[in-house]
């Protein structure tokens, strides 16, 4: 399945070596494929270099683990009617455009009201409920 990675997730998993850094080890193990585009990565690329500037030596390294589409200019019947605020039509427009089944967030504030919905069919999800769904119970617990 593909999955579509948050910026703030591609943050939190360079920024420390914690679960969010072994759901992206865990999900090639599972046979998940791993998107971002380059708004994400730019997004991600910028927080850490503003927030935690020796991260982005461990987000070099997490890259190759990852399918990195372009940015692409979203069609605009589809951008104009995401329910999201502007900054974050991009995240849900890229997910559909690379044919992602799933999207994992973190932004509980604009993403939080779609989570465990389908828009396009990209199902919005967090970090944990993703992990749920998408790993085995013994990934999971390992």
């Amino acid at each position: 399945m593909r999955i579509f990675l948050d910026a703030n997730v591609l943050f939190s998993a360079a920024k420390s070596d914690g679960a969010m850094r072994r759901l992206l080890g865990l999900l090639p193990a599972s046979g998940h494929e791993s998107w971002i585009d380059d708004y994400v990565l730019e997004e991600a690329r910028r927080n850490l270099a503003a927030k935690e500037p020796a991260a982005l030596a461990t987000l070099g390294i997490l890259l190759p683990q990852l399918h990195i589409g372009a940015l692409r200019a979203p069609d605009p019947a589809l951008y104009a009617n995401l329910p999201l605020p502007e900054k974050d039509k991009p995240v849900l427009a890229a997910a559909i455009h690379h044919r992602c089944a799933v999207v994992i967030t973190g932004d509980r504030t604009h993403f939080g009201p779609l989570c465990g919905k389908t828009i396009s069919s990209v199902t919005v999800h967090s970090p944990r409920s993703a992990a749920v769904m998408l790993l085995p119970a013994a990934a999971r617990k390992a």
